[in-house]
């Protein structure tokens, strides 16, 4: 870290499964940290006791911060943390950075950016990819999207986190890439969930599908973690929630209606995701929808671990 790096203050809002380790890496790796505390208080109470310091309020992490990061669920919760009473806008000072790490909808973005551009303040999109495991672990993909100077300003302190950082162009195209590379993922998630209700209804089990797919031209890093809920029933390898899949895939939506183009295969994906997220509790991840599609089908792909059936 350079010394013109290690004299900016840090500000984060959002300590959930990948703010809390995004968060844990700026602090250890030199960095002034002041954060948002939660309801859940164990985030707080480790970066506490790492030398980080809690507010009251976004205006508060404002106050105290140079750059700020955001790290929730979606644009309506970025919209509030920054407009809302005892907001980031009340505290901002011309000259800070604000940094939307959530997966957020462009137009939201862009609006957001040129009200604060008129205050002098850069807001810039940086959403992320990859799991909260490599969030903890400092190694996540950021997609961001900022001026270029405003982009080499922020780079040191998103290295402390990030372990593939593409800046992708200016501010708003980060949230459209993360959108694309979700359509991709999810995509991935809702045709693996198909085809393993398929192979169970025609008499292939999901280890002998398994057998065929991984190793081959078909696997991919999202195939070995979403599979490792219908084979061996771990809940954890792949925690991102059916509920967040559905809301990005309708962000998805918005982005091609209002650029025009027929966009069928994603509304067959979000529609994939809304009968499981009308189905389940809120909590459910996406590996989950195999579960899901298997049971309207008539087929049971719940899993078995240690010799009992998996619930959700």
């Amino acid at each position: 870290m350079n010394t013109t790096a290690a004299s900016e203050k840090i500000g984060f809002i959002g300590l959930g499964l990948m703010g809390h380790g995004i968060a844990k890496n700026i602090v250890d790796k030199g960095y002034s940290l002041t954060f948002l505390g939660r309801k859940n208080r164990k985030p707080a109470e480790d970066l506490l006791g790492r030398g980080a310091a809690e507010a009251a309020t976004s205006r508060d992490v404002a106050v105290a911060s140079d750059i700020v990061f955001i790290c929730v669920t979606g644009s309506r919760e970025v919209e509030a943390i920054i407009r809302g009473p005892g907001g980031l806008k009340e505290g901002l000072k011309k000259g800070s950075v604000v940094v939307d790490c959530s997966t957020s909808d462009p137009v939201s973005t862009v609006a957001i950016a040129a009200e604060l551009k008129a205050l002098g303040i850069d807001y810039v999109d940086a959403p992320l990819s990859r799991t909260p495991k490599e969030a903890w672990e400092g190694t996540l993909d950021a997609m961001v999207g900022a001026p270029d100077a405003v982009f080499a300003r922020l780079k040191p302190v998103l290295e402390t986190w990030a372990g593939r950082i593409v800046h992708i162009g200016d501010t708003g195209d980060g949230h459209r890439m993360k959108l694309l590379n979700n359509f991709i993922s999810l995509g991935y998630a809702a045709i693996y969930s198909e085809a393993l209700a398929l192979a169970e209804k025609v008499g292939i089990s999901p280890p002998r599908f398994d057998s065929v797919i991984r190793n081959g031209r078909m696997d991919c890093g999202f195939y070995q973690t979403f599979m490792r809920w219908t084979l061996e029933g771990d809940r954890d390898a792949h925690k991102f929630s059916i509920a967040n899949a559905f809301k990005d895939l309708t962000y998805l939506e918005s982005m091609a209606g209002a650029a025009g183009i027929a966009n069928p295969l994603g509304n067959a994906t979000k529609n994939s995701f809304a009968g499981a997220f009308a189905a389940g509790p809120a909590e459910q991840f996406v590996p989950m929808l195999a579960t899901h599609i298997a049971k309207v089908n008539g087929v049971d792909l719940m899993p078995t671990k240690d010799g009992k059936k998996q619930t959700i």
